[in-house]
């Protein structure tokens, strides 16, 4: 079927944390959730689901075990056994429970910052520490500092946060950055956590490579975490898994996670199954269209937004945008959503180098992005 993605749905009023928070006068460009409706399947599993009547305990099926391992097969040429698949109610608590399961308190996080603020936040908050070195601004994308990623590494630092595809600066790291990442954290006995939730949503000429997938060695100290939640826009379903390889890994996040992380809800693992069984013709419609507004996007930015940056684009709808020529005194978070009533992600919330950034989610009705940046280029107008 044909979806219109250029059709306004009203969200107000229905609970939306993207919708809710600001108001009603402005316009929510920040929390990854697209402005689009799920795919037909997903909306019709769910409604099979419900009109079934039973919502008591389940656990993930089978059948969606093996369109898991068939995914990942045909994907990424990846061969995964049922037992190494462990679900979880989204990525964030997998995020926290690898702190939890693999760093001890006082033990340190490896992140590479501008980055997603759950990577900076919450291993200080559960008592662990962060050491970050910084990507590094290479004119309109960011490439990682090799000799500093190492530099920051000591006997305290457990775990490596990676993120892949990057969230916010948009980067689909290469085979070679993945292989020169891997071998430091093999030398250095750290587990690799690796973010990949948007490696569905790649632009042309972008491929995602797993990182578990270079060498059975990189395998074996990695948790690899997914997930349907991006892709499919279902993020309020509550569904995500991870894989580990390593036998003593498992036992580790087994135990760890025990009584405190449970698995997909029941309308997660409906969603999930349907997602990943029937949603490929929705997920081509949506790239296609999320690319055309990536370019309108970079078009009106560099004629309409003067002194604002837009970071090259290799995967998601998350725009990073540097406004350090702008003239804006102050946050530009504040400057948007008081001059423009546009709500954008504060920089500062990724860490070192999100200073005088916003980040701006362009998974929404052309119609909205548009009457955003007229707003945006009004507001820079007076200045």
């Amino acid at each position: 079927m044909q979806y219109d993605f250029d059709q306004v749905r009203e969200r107000r009023g229905s609970d939306s944390v993207k919708w809710k928070k600001y108001g009603n006068e402005v316009l929510p460009l920040w929390v990854a959730d697209m402005d689009f409706i799920s795919a037909e399947p997903i909306q019709r599993a769910l409604r099979q689901r419900v009109d079934h009547g039973f919502f008591g305990y389940t656990q993930p099926s089978k059948e969606l075990c093996l369109v898991i391992q068939e995914r990942m097969k045909r994907l990424y040429q990846w061969k995964i056994q049922e037992a190494e698949l462990f679900f979880l109610p989204g990525l964030v608590a997998g995020l926290n429970l690898s702190f939890h399961a693999f760093a001890g308190p006082e033990d340190e996080i490896l992140v590479q910052p501008p980055v997603y603020h759950h990577f900076i936040k919450d291993p200080v908050i559960h008592g662990r520490k962060v050491v970050d070195p910084p990507l590094v601004q290479n004119g309109n994308t960011y490439e990682i500092d090799f000799d500093a990623f190492e530099g920051m590494i000591t006997e305290r630092t457990k775990v490596f946060i990676l993120c892949n595809p990057h969230n916010p600066v948009a980067r689909v790291y290469t085979p070679k950055e993945l292989e020169r990442m891997a071998e430091i954290c093999l030398r250095h006995h750290l587990i690799i956590c690796s973010d990949e939730i948007h490696c569905d949503l790649l632009y042309p000429g972008s491929r995602h490579i797993p990182i578990s997938t270079l060498s059975p060695e990189v395998a074996d100290q990695t948790v690899t975490l997914m997930a349907p939640s991006k892709t499919y826009n279902l993020a309020g379903l509550s569904c995500g898994f991870a894989i580990i390889q390593n036998p003593e890994l498992q036992k580790i996040w087994k135990n760890t996670s025990l009584g405190f992380v449970p698995s997909m809800n029941i309308m997660g693992q409906v969603a999930a199954l349907a997602a990943y069984k029937e949603g490929e013709e929705w997920l081509d419609q949506v790239l296609g269209y999320l690319k055309d507004n990536r370019d309108f996007l970079s078009r009106t930015i560099r004629d309409q937004l003067p002194g604002v940056g837009m970071t090259r684009m290799e995967a998601t709808y998350l725009a990073w945008l540097d406004c350090r020529g702008s003239g804006i005194s102050g946050k530009p978070f504040d400057f948007f959503l008081k001059e423009a009533k546009v709500a954008l992600n504060d920089g500062v919330e990724f860490g070192r180098g999100g200073e005088r950034f916003v980040r701006l989610n362009f998974a929404c009705p052309r119609k909205t992005l548009t009457e955003a940046l007229d707003r945006m280029a009004a507001a820079l107008k007076k200045l």
